[in-house]
């Protein structure tokens, strides 16, 4: 089994992927989406949590990469940069969706000296734009370096690719909207016709009308 059936296996059997058609599902981008997948919930599962760190660090070993900061977007890939850099034993940082309008008016929080590597850690890529702001935060606030990107799970979309080419970063997951939605349909879990109702959604995501 290949790791990206392995997570899509966790993430189902956990009940992170709800399906709904009415009422669809908001995202943070506005979005109307009929899948919502809450990888929140992995955090409660130690067994499942372990292997979604494990295949981070395959992942890095595989890119032949070595960061020397572990970087979480707030709120909820937080906890996945803090298990990454325990177990790499490495130091952290977290980055706001924006400045603070208070105190020191920081975006990036904790220590980052100039110049580090940063790998950064989402755990789930919609349309990719907290991401690359998140980039471009450690890039301009830090002179940190970013280049890639780790996430749990990827919905595919052609806005997300988009973004991170032109913002030149690298997008690696552990699985994708492909994986899961396969599985869910070879489980039962939703029908054929919701089935081709949500590839369509991923074909115009923002034309989809539920």
């Amino acid at each position: 089994m290949g790791k990206a059936q392995e997570i899509a296996e966790i993430l189902l059997d956990i009940g992170a992927v709800k399906v709904s058609m009415n009422p669809p599902f908001t995202w943070t981008s506005g979005i109307k989406s009929p899948v919502y997948c809450d990888n929140r919930k992995l955090i409660s599962y130690p067994k499942q949590r372990q292997k979604i760190v494990d295949g981070f660090v395959d992942m890095l070993k595989a890119a032949n990469f070595d960061p020397e900061y572990i970087g979480g977007t707030a709120t909820a890939a937080i906890p996945w940069a803090a298990f990454l850099a325990y177990e790499l034993k490495l130091p952290m940082i977290y980055i706001r969706p924006e400045k603070k309008e208070h105190g020191a008016g920081k975006q990036v929080e904790g220590d980052l000296p100039t110049g580090k590597r940063v790998l950064i850690v989402e755990d789930l890529i919609s349309t990719g734009g907290s991401s690359v702001n998140a980039a471009r935060a450690v890039q301009t606030e830090c002179k940190g370096v970013v280049a890639d990107i780790f996430a749990i799970v990827t919905w595919e979309l052609e806005e997300s690719k988009k973004q991170f080419t032109d913002a030149g970063l690298k997008l690696s997951t552990l699985t994708n909207f492909s994986s899961i939605i396969g599985l869910a349909l070879e489980r039962g879990v939703i029908s054929k016709e919701e089935w081709e109702k949500i590839l369509e959604f991923k074909t115009s995501p923002r034309k989809w009308n539920p």
